[in-house]
């Protein structure tokens, strides 16, 4: 059996924008993603966190420094055939002070750890919806202010450009979801559905 790992942060772990709940399973695309590959003999992995960041500690929460956890999961859970790898929205916030290209290298320190364990994991490396335009106002999410819409816009090319320089598969959740207007920050059932559609297509065409 292959073994699929989907690493992110609360879009992967499937945070509602209208309750902060969790989505059931069947909601969350990575769980889509678990369902139709599932006639396929192929194990999806479902590993999201509120919060999870690429090489930044969180001051009020623990365990969201992602470069502590990758490796740990990995080895938990091999062999691992493909990772999915989706974050840089939390990195964005205004606490981190970090540009795209600084959130660009903690993407880049990720991959490098991964192909250090074993060259033969595929990597999927997906840059992140963008965040809405008004996620900073009142009401939403005080973490991220206007520059951290900006930034969130930059990532698709910065990690586009990272994919090509270590070999990987490249897709941007932006083009095929958007943040929900109820909370500016995460996608709705719909957008679960559409970029699990994607990244069902991109990982059945680069087998």
């Amino acid at each position: 059996m292959k073994r699929v790992l989907c690493f992110g942060d609360s879009n992967t772990y499937g945070y509602s924008p209208f309750d902060g709940t969790r989505f059931p399973k069947e909601v969350r695309w990575s769980g889509i993603l678990a369902d139709r590959f599932s006639k396929d003999d192929v194990q999806v992995i479902e590993e999201g966190l509120v919060g999870r960041t690429t090489v930044f500690e969180d001051s009020i929460r623990v365990g969201r420094k992602g470069t502590d956890f990758l490796l740990p999961l990995i080895e938990s859970h091999y062999p691992i055939d493909t990772l999915v790898l989706m974050l840089g929205t939390n990195d964005c916030k205004t606490i981190y002070k970090a540009s795209p290209y600084i959130i660009g290298r903690g993407i880049e320190i990720l991959i490098q750890q991964v192909k250090d364990f074993n060259s033969n994991i595929k990597i999927l490396l997906v840059s992140p919806i963008f965040l809405g335009d008004r996620v900073w106002e009142d009401g939403f999410d005080p973490e991220f202010n206007e520059e951290a819409v900006e930034k969130s816009h930059k990532l698709k090319d910065v990690y586009k450009d990272i994919a090509n320089k270590y070999g990987c598969s490249f897709l941007a959740a932006s083009d095929y979801a958007n943040p929900s207007e109820a909370d500016q920050e995460h996608m709705n059932e719909e957008g679960h559905r559409a970029l699990s559609n994607a990244i069902y297509e991109k990982l059945i065409n680069e087998k």
